[in-house]
């Protein structure tokens, strides 16, 4: 038991009493013991320890297996956000603790008394002993940890299922924050302009325009709306000629003459041209005209920026929909290129936040994959959130998908869909390699992680027929994941 477990009465029982015997009897995985071979248990610890007392906590090693005589426990365990949920209830006349003995890992969380609660305490040469001696109760033991193990296992999937949707969640947030705030901004300058439009529109109905102004008009309309603009120039190259129209703009008495520069520089305007249209127009009219045109460009700009934020909204969506429905129902085919991009577009948040360099080669002839299994988005998202969070800032990811024979099968050839990512992070330490596929294993400390990702990812590979191998030193490490194109 834990130093810090405040323990109301504790003895350690030399001779079973008939008290005691009675309690046991009522375990069970005691049940079909003899009163003789229940005195196995003779030099047990006895005691009774308060509501909100913590018999066993997450992270520790196990020394001890337990029998609860009377009263009821909770299995809690604490996230990585210092989030607490139960795993599990244990009522009296339950054993636990086979599982961390036998498997020799840490607790995987805390036990705490529900109310107040009697327990036996075997401590580890007790249980080896117990083990060994009594083949009925090591029967009922190994039942026992099988059926945790397995409804741990699936607790811990569903954990893993919940983490992916957090990282989905945030990563919709961040991704369609940005177009939504773009699409806003886009609107509502679009209403400016066209209130603009109308005021100058105003104006132009008191004016008597000659041909040539009517001519020119058109002439600005049409580059203006022109579907082709010109070429981007680079940022010195676009503030000199911003600079200079304006200052040509201001020479010529014209309002507004720093904010209309970018938008007339953006459709190809120079002063030579505006040089041009002031041979037409006189006085008032000219700055009437130019403003009319840059509301006129600006407002195309404006629609294409509402059009290219929808897009993204539109694709984010399609991006969610495959990510979410993938897999599910009957068996599916599914397209393994369109399934990494999914996830990388859930993921593109992070992967800007860090600068990230992301080098995607995608086999244009990958054939499809036929499967009834679910999770291979949750094979992308761990090892691609791994990646990310293993390489520095303005880190490299690549990402490489292709196809070849198989050569597990002789008998029965088929294709492989093979999957890289890679990246230059630090690497996976030596000493971890071998464990990082293990269900709990974890380099990180109590209450960080839970060391289940890689586990999760393998399994589902297995349940695709697949393979995952990696290979990983200091600045490179690179997983592989190989699945049967029919699985």
């Amino acid at each position: 038991m834990s130093e810090q477990t405040q323990i109301v009465q504790s003895r350690v029982v030399e001779n079973l009493n008939d008290e005691l015997l009675a309690l046991l009897r009522k375990v069970p995985i005691l049940s079909s013991l003899r009163d003789d071979e229940l005195h196995c248990l003779d030099g047990v610890r006895d005691f009774h320890v308060d509501r909100g007392e913590v018999v066993t906590r997450q992270g520790e090693l196990a020394h001890s297996f337990w029998i609860l005589l009377d009263g009821e426990l909770r299995v809690h365990q604490k996230t990585a956000e210092q989030n607490e949920f139960t795993l599990a209830k244990i009522e009296k006349g339950s054993a636990f603790g086979e599982m961390a003995l036998l498997s020799n890992v840490p607790n995987s969380g805390s036990v705490e008394a529900m109310e107040p609660s009697h327990l036996l305490e075997l401590n580890e040469d007790q249980f080896w002993n117990l083990m060994t001696s009594c083949p009925q109760v090591r029967k009922a033991i190994l039942g026992n940890m099988a059926y945790r193990f397995q409804k741990l296992q699936s607790t811990q999937v569903q954990q893993e299922k919940m983490a992916s949707l957090g990282t989905l969640a945030a990563g919709l947030m961040h991704e369609l924050n940005n177009p939504g705030a773009a699409a806003r901004r886009a609107a509502s300058q679009l209403r400016e302009n066209l209130m603009r439009l109308h005021e100058i529109s105003l104006k132009f109905k008191e004016r008597d325009f000659t041909k040539d102004q009517k001519e020119c008009m058109f002439d600005m309309q049409k580059q203006a709306l022109a579907p082709k603009q010109p070429m981007m120039m680079n940022s010195l190259d676009q503030s000199d000629a911003e600079e200079a129209l304006a200052e040509w703009m201001e020479s010529a008495n014209i309002e507004n003459a720093w904010k209309m520069a970018p938008t007339l520089v953006s459709i190809g305007m120079t002063a030579a041209e505006l040089e041009r249209v002031k041979n037409d127009f006189e006085g008032a009219s000219l700055g009437e005209a130019l403003n009319w045109l840059e509301a006129m460009a600006s407002s195309m700009q404006l629609v294409g920026t509402i059009e290219e934020s929808i897009g993204r909204v539109t694709d984010l969506v399609y991006a969610v929909k495959s990510y979410a429905y993938e897999g599910k129902g009957q068996k599916q085919t599914i397209d393994i290129n369109n399934s990494i991009h999914a996830t990388l577009v859930i993921l593109g948040h992070k992967l800007r936040e860090k600068e990230i360099v992301l080098e995607k080669n995608f086999a244009p002839d990958l054939p499809p994959l036929h499967s009834e299994c679910t999770g291979l988005n949750q094979i992308w998202t761990n090892l691609l959130d791994n990646a990310i969070d293993a390489v520095p800032q303005h880190g490299r990811i690549s990402v490489h998908t292709w196809a070849e024979n198989s050569k597990a099968d002789a008998k029965n050839p088929h294709m492989d869909l093979c999957i890289s990512v890679s990246d230059n992070g630090s690497g996976i330490p030596l000493e971890s390699q071998e464990h990082i596929f293990d269900p709990f294993y974890t380099t990180k400390p109590v209450g960080v992680g839970t060391g289940i990702g890689l586990g999760i990812v393998q399994r589902i590979v297995d349940q695709y027929n697949g393979v995952i191998r990696f290979t990983s030193e200091p600045g490179s490490t690179e997983f592989v994941v190989r699945l049967p194109s029919d699985s």
